[in-house]
């Protein structure tokens, strides 16, 4: 240990042998000095991580939504009257789902709706009395080659720009017919804000939204009877209209009568109806005329 004083290194003991001077108290100087030099620093405590607010909110969202639409199911007609305007997301979120069920559908299934009207037609007396059971046979195996041909791969049908485009369309169409018997209803005179009841009538939605998400599922299964579900959810609307208008009380006796006021609005579903029929005939035409002008798809027969 070397003396502070005068620098001597000495082998140990308590005093220096050249100077006399005390080492133990520098020994204990310098091990203070060693220690507090090398002592651990306190690690800051890290903050346990909070769960994003975006997806929390997102799950409290899907299970008040899926508790409505399980309830709705369940007891329609009470859920709809109980639903006020606490309910307005829950049943936006049922509007939407019913508006792009059905492009989705299409887009999945039309090659079996395709077949089903080919099959269709030949099943007509006019053209099955001229067949030979020759032609059946081949009209049979082509419709099992369609089956297992990828033809959207074919004729690049393009899901974004079919079932995005039908379903704002669509959308548009449910928010004109909502717009409309909210209309019938205050002719009639029943008080009754817009968003409780749009809450109300998306309730009386759930049922035919769950037909189409049936018939969705039975066409990603590739089950031809999908287009059953597809046509009771598109119907089901018009049973909609007058479960809504009646679950409310008029506030007055001269209103316009409720048997008017559904007549009204089922014109203006027959227009909207319409028009979304246009919409998908269009479609439709591309599609045939993309499988007519395919050469790849003319090679598979």
């Amino acid at each position: 240990m070397n003396c502070s004083n005068c620098g001597h290194f000495n082998d140990g003991g308590k005093f220096c042998v050249k100077c006399g001077h005390k080492l133990q108290e520098e020994a204990a100087v310098s091990q203070a000095a060693a220690a507090s030099e090398y002592q651990p620093q306190p690690q800051p405590a890290h903050a346990p991580q909070q769960p994003n607010q975006r997806v929390r909110q997102a799950k409290k969202v899907s299970k008040s939504f899926f508790s409505y639409f399980a309830e709705g199911i369940k007891n329609p007609t009470a859920t709809a009257q109980a639903a006020g305007e606490s309910q307005f997301v829950n049943a936006l979120i049922t509007v939407i789902l019913y508006a792009l069920s059905i492009p989705i559908m299409l887009y999945v299934g039309w090659k079996l709706l395709l077949i089903q009207f080919v099959r269709s037609m030949f099943k007509l007396p006019i053209i099955s009395e001229e067949l030979a059971p020759s032609d059946m046979e081949d009209f049979n195996t082509g419709v099992d080659l369609i089956k297992a041909t990828d033809i959207n791969s074919i004729i690049h049908f393009n899901f974004t720009d079919f079932v995005f485009k039908q379903g704002i369309f669509i959308f548009i169409g449910l928010a004109i017919i909502i717009g409309a018997t909210y209309v019938a209803a205050k002719f009639g005179k029943v008080d009754v804000s817009f968003k409780e009841f749009f809450s109300r009538f998306g309730t009386f939605l759930i049922i035919p939204t769950a037909l189409l998400l049936i018939g969705l599922v039975l066409a990603f299964l590739h089950v031809e009877y999908f287009s059953y579900f597809m046509n009771f959810g598109l119907l089901s609307i018009f049973l909609v209209v007058p479960f809504t208008i009646a679950s409310f009380k008029q506030s007055g006796t001269n209103g316009l009568d409720r048997i008017y006021s559904t007549l009204i609005v089922y014109v203006v579903i027959t227009i909207v109806l319409t028009f979304i029929a246009n919409g998908l005939g269009e479609e439709a035409k591309t599609i045939i005329t993309r499988m007519g002008n395919s050469s790849e798809l003319n090679d598979l027969f």
